[in-house]
């Protein structure tokens, strides 16, 4: 019975793309599942044989603390380097895009407060 080893939403192509060849380089069976058209599926990577399961997971977690690893020093170099983006550069990137954030927050904690504004009357 297939059993579901990973799942893909919200990770990066390249974390993607790592399992998949990982698996393969390992001659482990698996197939993929999409978050079909409306993106409500379960995006995943599931093994065909799941007496392999214990095996994958174990090289799976053995990426992802290497892979975390690797992410961390990178972070920490671009922020020696001064390199990393801070949030004023953020902003300063795309300031339209601030700006209607900033309008929608405000109107949800408009929203979210007005019935209260005029509770006691």
């Amino acid at each position: 019975m297939p059993v579901q080893i990973f799942k893909l939403r919200n990770v990066p192509d390249d974390e993607a793309d790592d399992v998949r060849a990982l698996l393969a380089e390992n001659d482990i069976d698996f197939y993929e599942t999409t978050a079909g058209n409306w993106g409500i599926s379960a995006p995943g990577i599931w093994l065909k044989d799941e007496r392999r399961f214990a095996e994958a997971r174990t090289l799976i977690e053995a990426y992802q603390v290497e892979r975390q690893q690797r992410m961390r020093q990178e972070y920490e170099q671009l922020k020696r380097q001064g390199h990393q983006r801070s949030v004023a550069q953020l902003i300063a990137e795309n300031p339209l895009r601030a700006i209607l954030y900033l309008i929608g927050i405000a109107v949800i904690l408009y929203i979210s407060i007005k019935p209260f504004l005029h509770f006691g009357k």
